[in-house]
């Protein structure tokens, strides 16, 4: 067994040597691929717009908002009951720009 091993070790021991003198090297070009790939994944997943289909499925998705009747009907009363909120939505209606 011992033979057998010392056999396998002689026989490794250049290739052992080889990959012990590249072994930086190797490293270095193994990060910067690696690198490479993630910045041009990250540049493909940035530039990519949605769907036609995504945008319609997404905006089905969203709840409207609801205004039920007796809540305009109280906005209402109390834009009737306060003169100056009354003189604001006339002056707003009137001229939507002003400030």
């Amino acid at each position: 067994m011992n033979e057998q091993f010392s056999d396998l070790t002689t026989k490794l021991s250049p290739a052992l040597s080889f990959i012990k003198r590249y072994l930086t090297f190797s490293v270095i070009i193994l990060f910067l691929a690696s690198y490479a790939f993630l910045v041009y994944r990250i540049n493909t997943l940035a530039s990519r717009e949605p769907t036609d289909d995504e945008i319609t499925s997404a905006l089905k998705a969203l709840p409207l908002p609801k205004v039920d009747q007796p809540t305009i009907n109280k906005i209402q009363q109390l834009q009737d009951q306060n003169v100056q909120v009354q003189s604001l939505f006339e002056q707003a209606r009137n001229n939507p720009f002003s400030e």
